[in-house]
């Protein structure tokens, strides 16, 4: 039997489709490119954004004409489309087999007759990796309950893997040509509080630190309040771990962080990043910022916008404000920015954005730059630098190489340069 997997949102998404992939293969099944060639299609959902959602209605109409057409195969919808209860969604898509939360594999395979292969995380399943860089997700679901997240509703509550789980599958990945890891969370530094011992980010990445192959380990995504001097200072103090934090700040006004339930103030937060800066100060920052959201004013916006001016994130990952249905603000704040407003002020911040980033990238112009090789083509090369900069290179390397590289031109979104001799191969 072929199954083919489509995926839409976050890396968790990207990380679950592929452990599913990793038991179907195990059981027999093979991937089969397209839709239209599968037994089994299988579509792993986002509902934090309304248009990732919209996609996936998209898709599922097109499903719907296959069957119609006389189709055999089976359907199933997982992912965070799939909250507590799918009656609603079985209402509107009748001819959907299966639904499955986030992480729930049980369903899918039952639906095709393969038995349950050992709980929630599925431990006994990694998948083969096709790239140099894998995802490893650390800890699943999210306390938080942020007013406009519909995250907490449908990956549920927090809830770490151990240690020597994380360890073995970094191992699998490593032994099979990984260079890189990403560790994943909703929250990632709350990792471990729910564990014996409460061990944090900072002693995992320290027992998987030496793991013969890997050259770098990064995180994401962090929370301001979860993060601590400690594992600031882990990072610091580990070499493979690249110092690159991406830590959403989501509003730069009080009023707006209220309304969020976000937890913390601007001045809290204003002293996380110079906690960072000060351990690190070469550190390469990111964030998130939703636009739009309840009750926005023009003042509480350029509050936002100058916090960005002045703090010069690496990026900016900006989307406006979407309901979603279950929500805390959905159920209780006016969604009042008007939809022609809540585009200004996105294009507002993707313009600032650029500027920063190209001013911040042209400092990197005539440096040499170490960049992990992830994928090459025609003698050009493309790879990223600890601060996750996307750099494309001539050189004569292979995927994950260290390649120590000059950078000859700069622009907002990439570097770009040539290699040196000075090139480390896998």
């Amino acid at each position: 039997m072929k199954y083919h997997i489509w995926t839409v949102g976050c890396q968790m998404n990207v990380a679950d489709s592929r452990k599913l992939a990793a038991g179907l293969d195990r059981a027999g099944f093979t991937a089969a490119g397209a839709m239209d060639d599968a037994d089994l299609v299988v579509l792993n959902t986002c509902s934090v954004r309304e248009h990732a959602e919209d996609r996936a209605i998209g898709q599922l109409g097109r499903l719907k004409k296959m069957r119609a057409k006389g189709g055999a195969f089976k359907i199933a919808v997982m992912g965070c489309m799939v909250g507590p209860r799918a009656d609603e969604l079985r209402r509107r898509f009748p001819y959907v087999d299966v639904f499955a939360r986030p992480q729930e594999f049980a369903p899918i395979l039952e639906a095709v007759g393969i038995a349950d292969t050992g709980g929630e995380f599925w431990p006994a399943t990694w998948a083969e990796p096709d790239a140099v860089t894998a995802f490893v997700p650390v800890i699943h679901g999210c306390d938080k309950f942020c007013t406009y997240c519909i995250v907490p509703y449908r990956r549920g509550r927090e809830r770490s893997r151990t240690i020597d789980d994380i360890r073995a599958e970094v191992e699998h990945y490593c032994a099979r040509g990984v260079r890189e890891v990403t560790l994943l969370g909703q929250t990632v530094e709350a990792y471990g509080h729910d564990l014996p011992g409460s061990p944090d980010l900072g002693d995992l990445m320290r027992a998987i630190h030496d793991t013969p192959g890997l050259a770098r380990i990064r995180f994401l995504t962090s929370y301001p309040k979860d993060m601590t001097a400690r594992i600031i200072d882990a990072v610091a103090g580990l070499p493979k771990v690249c110092e690159n934090f991406n830590i959403p700040v989501q509003a730069g006004d009080d009023g707006v962080l209220a309304r969020m339930r976000r937890g913390y103030t601007l001045d809290d937060y204003l002293a996380k990043f110079a906690l960072v800066k000060d351990r690190i100060p070469h550190a390469a920052m990111v964030t998130d910022v939703i636009v739009g959201f309840c009750g926005e004013t023009d003042e509480e916006f350029g509050n936002t916008y100058r916090l960005l001016e002045r703090l010069r994130f690496d990026k900016v990952h900006v989307a406006a404000y979407s309901p979603r249905p279950g929500t805390i603000a959905h159920r209780t704040l006016a969604d009042d920015v008007p939809a022609d407003v809540k585009q200004q002020r996105l294009h507002a911040i993707e313009e600032l954005e650029a500027r920063v980033s190209a001013e911040i990238n042209a400092v990197l112009l005539d440096t040499v730059q170490e960049v992990l090789v992830e994928s090459v083509r025609d003698g050009r090369a493309s790879g990223r630098n600890p601060a996750g900069k996307l750099v494309h290179f001539t050189a004569d390397a292979s995927p994950g190489d260290i390649a120590a590289v000059r950078i000859e031109r700069t622009s907002a979104w990439s570097l770009q340069g040539t290699a040196l001799p000075a090139s480390v191969p896998a």
